[in-house]
Order: C-alpha cells, then structure tokens, then sequence
C-alpha cells in the first residue's frame, strides 16, 4: 500500500524484454534506502517488486498484464518516473490510501500556471467515471491528487510548487498516457451497493411455504 506522495524522481536506465514483460533499471537514491529485494516500489503508479537493489539504482519486472493496463510499456531509456516505498505502520498517511493497482489509462490534456501553481486537466475513459467526484481522491501517476473540477470527459486539478517539483508532470505533453487509479473506498462503496441488493433478492426468491414450514412458521 502507498499514499501517493512521491519521494523522488528516478530515472529509467535500461529496458530489457523479457518474454512478453520487461526488466526496467531505475536510476534512484532515496527510495533504495532500506529497500531489500523483494520490497514494493510504486513507480508511476504501478506497484513492482525491487529487484537487484542497489545504493543507486534498482531493477523490477513488468508484466504483459502491466505493460497493457499501465503507460509502462511507453517508458524508454531516460524517461522521469514517480517513485515512491511501500508505507510502513510508522508512515503518516499524507495522501490517500493508494493500491498501485491502475485501473485506466488517461490523457494529460494542459497544464496552465498561475503565479508558481498550476491547475492540470487530465482526460479519463468513461469507465472510470462512476469514481471520480468533486473534491474526492484520485491518483495520477502515483500521485494522491484532488478534484478540483470534474467535467464530463476530465478533471483538473490543483498543483503546488512542491509537487510540481517532485513529480513527473512537469515532464509531460499534451497527449501523453498517465496512470489513474480510483480511491479504493469508491470502488468497495460501488461493491457493497452492487451485491448487497442482488443478495437480498436471491435470499426472498428461496424462502417457500415448505421452507417456512421446515422453520417452525406454520
């Protein structure tokens, strides 16, 4: 699990495929730090096992699932990529409960900076749009980001000077895929809503006079 608050900025060294994944080499110092392999790195967002951990640098795999479902299938040598550790019981909750599991692929539409701030418009699917709401949670490539103005076909959002700094959206064009991922408590909120009534309705369907009888209602 993560918050989406970035810690650093790393940068791919190498891609090596691999069957129909891959191998990526991230160049990083700060997420190395205490990270053994096997540890979870969320890099843009997508939830990988470190491998070959090193003071500088560290590797992970990426599956065909992964490469189809997320933008690291796009990444080339030299690209910026967010990263951040998995949290630990003693890690404040700065953001919001982030899985590292994308559930789409959006579009970064602009960027438009107003004195050293930036609001951001980013395109979503329409599948993702029974999750998105008005001042509600959403991460974009990792980053625990909130709405603040939702239309029909994207959502802006509000960007500080700090995360315009630590984080690869300053690195982005017009037209450039992001990860996007809905706030998990949407998502089991949708679940409970969706089950909850299809159960209560097979539980009437079975209840019979025998059955009735076979309760002690007679």
């Amino acid at each position: 699990m993560f918050t989406g608050i970035i810690e650093e900025l790393g940068r791919v060294e190498t891609i090596e495929q691999r069957g129909e994944g891959v191998r990526i080499r991230i160049a990083a110092r700060v997420v190395t730090a205490g990270t053994a392999e096997g540890d979870s790195i969320a890099v843009n967002g997508v939830c990988l096992t470190a491998l070959e951990v090193r003071e500088n640098s560290f590797s992970a795999d990426g599956s065909r699932e992964t490469l189809q479902r997320s933008t690291l299938g796009s990444l080339r040598a030299g690209s910026v990529v967010n990263l951040e550790r998995a949290v630990t019981p003693q890690t404040r909750l700065g953001g919001h409960i982030v899985q590292g599991h994308v559930d789409a692929r959006g579009h970064f539409l602009s960027a438009t900076e107003h004195g050293g701030s930036w609001t951001v418009r980013i395109a979503y699917p329409p599948e993702m749009a029974r999750y998105l709401v008005f001042k509600g949670s959403v991460a974009v490539e990792g980053i625990s980001l909130t709405i603040a103005a939702l239309a029909e076909e994207y959502f802006e959002i509000a960007i500080i000077p700090k995360t315009w700094a630590m984080t690869n959206l300053s690195h982005l064009h017009a037209g450039d895929a992001v990860n996007l991922e809905a706030d998990i408590i949407a998502k089991y909120v949708e679940r409970i809503l969706t089950v909850a009534p299809q159960a209560r309705e097979a539980q009437a369907s079975s209840l019979t006079l025998e059955k009735l009888e076979e309760l002690g209602f007679k």
